[in-house]
């Protein structure tokens, strides 16, 4: 099972909606690794780490979000171990402050 780290950015209305929260829920219990965090842009920025199958999973989902959000656009690229190094170390998935 090939293990991948991506990151993803989500726009849209996707602050404010419960969005961080229910990306860090959906992320543990899939039992992925990571950070989420609001951006000043009013984007929601995350980097997953984990089985690519559910890495993908996660991505996909993010298309839909909580029942209040909407949104507009997903990127997902790769990402580097450094940026998951961003999390709690004491934690599995974190959610950070606002970039």
């Amino acid at each position: 099972m090939a293990i991948v780290i991506r990151h993803v950015i989500v726009t849209g209305r996707v602050q404010g909606v419960g969005y961080r929260a229910w990306t860090g829920d959906q992320a543990i219990m899939l039992g992925l690794h990571g950070w989420v965090r609001n951006r000043r842009d009013g984007s929601v920025e995350a980097v997953f780490a984990g089985p690519a199958e559910l890495v993908a999973e996660l991505i996909e989902a993010c298309h839909r979000g909580p029942p209040p959000a909407r949104v507009d656009k997903v990127v997902a690229s790769d990402a580097s171990a450094d940026m998951l190094a961003l999390r709690d170390a004491r934690e599995t998935f974190s959610q950070l402050a606002t970039l």
